[in-house]
């Protein structure tokens, strides 16, 4: 199974157990933070902002901030954990 992200979650399934992956997995970890690599290496705390097979547009973490500048990334898809990781816990 794929994520929404591109990313390989599972091998292949019957259909039963790729419903049963689906639901354990959920949506729930697009609106989590992530953090971007940079092209300097660095990283950056970001959330999510818009999916698509086009693309994958993050957006710079102001938390909830209304008069932060908006920094928006875009990032191709699929998108590998080297470049857009869940942010550590």
């Amino acid at each position: 199974m794929i994520d929404l992200l591109g990313r390989q979650r599972t091998d292949a399934l019957d259909w039963f157990h790729a419903e049963e992956a689906l639901d354990e997995i959920g949506m729930g970890y697009l609106a989590d933070p992530h953090e971007l690599r940079l092209e300097d290496g660095s990283w950056l705390r970001v959330r999510i902002a818009e999916v698509s097979t086009a693309g994958i547009r993050v957006k710079k973490d102001d938390w909830g901030d209304m008069t932060a500048t908006q920094l928006y990334y875009e990032v191709s898809f699929p998108v590998t954990e080297d470049q857009l990781r869940p942010l550590p816990r």
